[in-house]
């Protein structure tokens, strides 16, 4: 017998990441060297010093059995403890912060937290794709708010209709950006409060890049904005910060209802994460962070390469001020997906087409900067081979 999917399921958005992931893979099985910056996963592997933890607290019996159901008290302050370190932030480790089974966990489940069937969501576009899946998941309706270069890639909300503003009960937004690697300001945060409270719509920021910003800037949290416990959450992982994006875990934090729903939700689909990746995340969060800061320092050097190689071939791209991606345009006549095949066809570069991330996406491509100075090196020069660039001198 052949059992048919639900209807939701067939709503679902195609993940045109896995089309990416078999492009390469037919590649490199044909034995060809591939220069992968289409993906989005961390290169790097977990400190040593957060390693240990979990191996010390796996060797706990008492760590094998169920843990608390809402996450264990340890984590959570030491959540509390990271924010009001990290962005003078304080928060009420009981009622302000949910474990989650990693940011995309939280990011999808949220609409069903929050929303019922044809309710409203304004999702960034370009973004997430995982957005789309949470709110077909929740039998939402999904209203695009365009990321223009021309606006620093932020979203200009007077160009939302009023109908739309009104209809709205939940709104994505993530800085820094993936795709685009911009940065939020604390008056842009400060406009999107003020929007959120006129229309009651609970906001939903995606800090997943948040310990990544470069040329002295450190990304701010939404929650370092008046009022905006008041109207949302803010969502963290450890994947980026310290490279554990294996361990599935991460947490929200903010406003207290959004929590309570989060909790009630995960209630019913989980049994909390398994305690000793608790106890290793909180190690995490509470001791030296020198790490990240050699992560970032890398991060910026690999950003400097980069960009710094292909404008010397002649391509005119923004250098990105967050996250570890660079959003840049496709040479004139081709399509983000035909300009995305030609490198991978011609020169074995891999590279994610802007397309994929929505409808404003098209005529970019994301670049991961996950892989070393030299690997970025090369890729800008089997580029460069390609000449669809004019070769001109530019300046930064």
């Amino acid at each position: 017998m052949e059992f048919q999917q639900s209807d939701v399921l067939k709503k679902l958005p195609e993940q045109f990441f896995a089309s990416l992931v078999q492009k390469v893979q037919k590649k490199l099985q044909a034995g060809a060297d591939v220069i992968n910056l289409g993906q989005g996963n961390p290169d790097q592997p977990t400190p040593p010093h957060i390693v240990k933890a979990m191996q010390a607290a796996v060797e706990k019996p008492e760590n094998h059995q169920y843990s608390s159901f809402r996450g264990t008290a340890k984590l959570k302050k030491a959540a509390a403890a990271f924010y009001l370190r990290e962005y003078g932030v304080t928060l009420d480790p009981e009622t302000e912060i949910a474990i989650l089974f990693g940011g995309k966990a939280g990011l999808v489940e949220l609409p069903q937290c929050l929303l019922n069937p044809g309710d409203t969501v304004l999702v960034p576009d370009p973004g997430y794709p995982d957005y789309w899946s949470g709110v077909v998941l929740a039998g939402a309706e999904m209203v695009t708010m365009p990321l223009l270069e021309e606006n620093d890639f932020l979203p200009n909300y007077d160009l939302l209709s009023k109908d739309h503003k009104e209809k709205a009960k939940l709104m994505y937004l993530n800085y820094p950006n993936n795709p685009t690697g911009a940065i939020a300001s604390r008056a842009f945060f400060e406009k999107t409060i003020h929007l959120a409270k006129d229309h009651n719509i609970c906001v939903v920021h995606d800090f997943a890049y948040g310990a990544i910003g470069f040329d002295g800037e450190k990304p701010i949290s939404f929650l370092q904005t008046d009022g905006a416990k008041e109207t949302g959450i803010e969502i963290y992982t450890f994947s980026k910060t310290y490279n554990m994006a294996g361990w599935r875990v991460g947490f929200a934090a903010g406003n207290p209802s959004v929590i309570e729903a989060i909790e009630l939700f995960q209630d019913h689909m989980f049994v909390s994460l398994f305690k000793a990746t608790q106890d290793a995340a909180a190690e995490a969060l509470l001791s030296d962070q020198t790490c990240v800061q050699v992560q970032n320092d890398r991060y910026e050097k690999r950003r400097n390469t980069w960009i710094n190689a292909i404008r010397e071939i002649g391509w005119e791209v923004r250098a990105p001020r967050g996250s570890f991606f660079a959003w840049l345009k496709v040479p004139e006549g081709y399509t983000s997906e035909s300009f995305s095949d030609l490198l991978l066809e011609k020169v074995h570069v891999a590279v994610a087409p802007g397309n994929g991330f929505g409808l404003h996406g098209e005529g970019y491509v994301r670049v991961g900067l996950l892989t070393s100075e030299e690997r970025l090196k090369e890729a800008a020069k089997r580029i460069a081979s390609l000449r669809l660039f004019e070769k001109k001198s530019l300046t930064t």
